[in-house]
């Protein structure tokens, strides 16, 4: 029993998918199923490594926009900080705790020998 697989073990696997009865459902499991071949058949002209830069370039495509609307929602958060008095002392607690935080991380990273970079730019 080396190339024979036993039916019984993966029916669902083995049959063909049954065909509905009405002409219109027959009609959309064939349209169904020329799809799936077509995609199939589009896939195969493409090489090898398409798929995986596509995917690549579609994940820095998102962190592209993640960082753009990341800089719009803090350019808000300054904004309104700036009308309401009480949310400006919230934010100034806030920075002053991460920048705590972020020296006592800084300590710990160059004792490891492995440091971090912080860049900030100008507005």
């Amino acid at each position: 029993m080396s190339e024979q697989q036993d039916p019984n073990l993966n029916p669902e696997e083995n049959q063909e998918p049954k065909a509905p009865d009405t002409p219109l459902e027959q009609f959309l499991f064939h349209q169904r199923r020329a799809l799936e071949e077509t995609g199939k058949a589009l896939e195969s002209l493409l090489p090898p490594g398409f798929k995986e830069h596509t995917q690549a370039a579609g994940n820095e495509f998102a962190t592209g926009f993640r960082v753009l609307i990341d800089a719009a929602i803090d350019e808000i958060k300054k904004a309104s900080e700036m009308e309401d008095p009480e949310a400006q002392a919230r934010a100034e607690q806030e920075r002053a705790a991460k920048s705590k935080l972020s020296v006592d991380d800084d300590d710990d990273t160059a004792s490891s020998g492995k440091g971090k970079i912080k860049v900030e730019l100008d507005d």
